[in-house]
């Protein structure tokens, strides 16, 4: 058989951790949600938070500059 050529590889995706604290109330419901489902917490929480990522990927994020004299106002001197 002829070997087949090697395609354009792929680009090596980063992920980053985020802890999360939940009740035990909250856990319970969670994992009995995900046995129901034949599924994993993780897989759970990440289809719930995905439509509110992938509407803000590419959102500039401006920061507002305030005034010098604004912050005078809220001063105790």
């Amino acid at each position: 058989m002829p070997r087949l050529k090697a395609g354009k590889k792929r680009k090596k995706v980063k992920y980053k951790t985020i802890t999360l604290k939940i009740t035990s109330g909250q856990y319970k419901s969670l994992s009995n949600f995900s046995k129901s489902r034949r599924t994993s917490p993780n897989k759970v929480i990440k289809k719930a938070i995905n439509p509110y990522l992938t509407k803000y990927k590419e959102l500039d994020v401006t920061i507002h500059k305030v005034s010098v004299n604004q912050l005078a106002l809220f001063s105790m001197d």
